[in-house]
């Protein structure tokens, strides 16, 4: 089935080709683009990627893992694939049991279905994961950008405390189009890259750290007051909102 976005450019190459008159492409959109699904308890924004170039995603807490398992499949059906986040154990279970084919991923707690053929990556992203603990925020931003089709280069452990880990890996770190940097205690780490790099920075403060961490607020103020300038911040342990960040600069840049 092809996606929102890509009926969208058959009808206006067809316009723009004299093929389809525009009232006739209208009628095209309306009856392609429906824009909203209805499932039980949810009314799904099918059109959303067409406006803004990233699909509709499941937040699955608070959510039954029946009314996740309903709209997954109705956003399956719709646009050719679909992601659902923080999904709880039972959650992963029933979609494993409900949804043929589906990619479960235990430690980001992601669920994501893809169409069997898929196109070449687009751009590349490095994510920075600052210790192993900031490993299931770091997944949630892969898990959403490979989603988008966008390349994923993965740096795993390599905080402050051994800089020369994050060193050694920085040739591979500066090639990306962007760097999401994943990090708890003082999130000092994103500071450290923003000094290092020329590409957009974004940072992910996680709930990761002792005491005085306070849940991940003392690395949200750490990162928001960032030496380095122009380093971005998102909320704390938000892996899914750096991912579509990084993928909307891959967007513009593709634009």
């Amino acid at each position: 089935m092809k996606s929102p976005e890509t009926a969208m450019k058959t009808i206006l190459e067809a316009v723009s080709a004299g093929r389809l008159t525009p009232a006739a492409a209208l009628g095209e959109l309306r009856r392609r683009l429906p824009g909203e699904v209805s499932v039980p308890d949810a009314l799904l924004d099918v059109d959303r990627e067409a406006r803004s170039g990233f699909p509709e995603a499941i937040y699955a807490a608070g959510k039954t893992p029946e009314q996740t398992v309903a709209i997954f499949q109705a956003l399956k059906k719709a646009n050719g694939r679909a992601l659902a986040t923080r999904c709880p154990a039972e959650t992963l279970e029933a979609l494993r049991k409900k949804v043929r084919g589906v990619r479960i991923d235990e430690r980001s707690r992601t669920a994501v279905s893809l169409p069997s053929r898929k196109p070449a990556p687009r751009g590349c992203i490095a994510v920075l994961a600052a210790g192993t603990s900031d490993l299931p925020v770091a997944d949630e931003a892969a898990v959403t950008l490979e989603f988008a089709n966008v390349g994923v280069v993965r740096c795993s452990d390599v905080g402050v405390a051994g800089i020369h880990r994050l060193l050694g890996r920085l040739d591979t770190v500066r090639k990306a189009d962007a760097v999401i940097v994943v990090a708890g205690m003082e999130g000092a780490l994103p500071s450290v890259v923003g000094g290092l790099v020329a590409v957009p920075v974004i940072a992910v403060p996680t709930s990761v750290g002792y005491g005085a961490s306070f849940g991940g607020i003392a690395a949200l103020l750490g990162m928001l007051n960032s030496c380095a300038a122009g380093v971005t911040v998102v909320n704390i342990d938000n892996g899914f909102g750096a991912a579509v960040a990084a993928i909307r600069m891959i967007n513009g840049r593709n634009a």
